[in-house]
């Protein structure tokens, strides 16, 4: 008789992944963000833990969409007032903050729930090709990485792992 594998919170490994978005069309980026922050490339996806990596995206202000979008597509905010409806197109959206455009395509592409919204915080958009994360690329938040550091002879405690 096999038993059925279940993936519990202490055995996760948590990557971090640099994507450049300059010059991608914004679902493709988008597409495979979303998939990163849920988990779905990993052989023990549980749909049910936050068992996500970690994604950086860079270069937001220079993703491509195709066609006329950046004229026709509108992003829709309102204020909670009567009459308080506020409207952006693609291109005035991405002038003034281009991190909006790539957060609400990802938004849209994970669970809409608290689920959802904890995979949403390991989302990290940039609209230049900098950021401020190098360290944790490098490093990594896995098992393997804490096995690496503590054979150097580092010490880390559980809280400096955990974002």
């Amino acid at each position: 008789m096999t038993k059925t594998f279940r993936l519990s919170g202490n055995a996760m490994d948590r990557r971090w992944h640099v994507i450049d978005a300059k010059g991608r069309p914004l679902g493709r980026v988008a597409s495979e963000v979303a998939q990163l922050l849920m988990g779905k490339h990993k052989p023990t996806y549980e749909p049910y833990l936050p068992m996500g990596d970690f994604v950086v995206v860079v270069n937001a202000k220079e993703t491509a969409i195709t066609g006329n979008k950046a004229l026709q597509k509108v992003y829709y905010r309102h204020s909670g007032y009567p009459g308080g409806l506020k409207e952006r197109t693609f291109a005035e959206q991405l002038a003034k903050d281009p991190r909006r455009v790539i957060e609400h395509a990802v938004k849209g592409m994970i669970p809409h729930n608290s689920h959802g919204r904890e995979l949403f915080r390991h989302l990290k958009v940039y609209a230049g090709p900098d950021h401020p994360h190098e360290a944790q690329v490098r490093a990594g938040t896995g098992a393997k990485s804490r096995a690496g550091s503590a054979a150097a002879g580092a010490t880390t405690t559980t809280t400096e792992q955990s974002e």
